[in-house]
C-alpha cells in the first residue's frame, strides 16, 4: 500500500485550512493545487508533507 505523505491544503481569506486530499507524490499533489488554483494570482492551495506521527 502507497503512503500518502502529500496533503493539498486549501487557505481561504480568513486564514482557516482545509485538507482538500492526500496524494503518493508531491508531483501530484503539486498537479492537483495547479488545477484546483486555476490561475489565480492569490494562491489558495498549498502542498505540505503530512507528518505521520501526527495524522495516525
Amino acid at each position: 500500500m502507497e503512503e500518502l505523505l502529500w496533503a493539498v491544503i486549501r487557505e481561504d481569506e480568513g486564514g482557516n485550512r482545509y485538507r482538500v486530499g492526500r496524494y503518493g507524490t508531491r508531483e501530484e499533489a503539486e498537479r492537483v493545487a495547479r488545477r484546483f488554483d486555476d490561475g489565480a494570482d492569490d494562491r489558495r492551495y498549498v502542498v505540505e508533507r503530512v507528518d505521520q506521527r501526527r495524522a495516525s
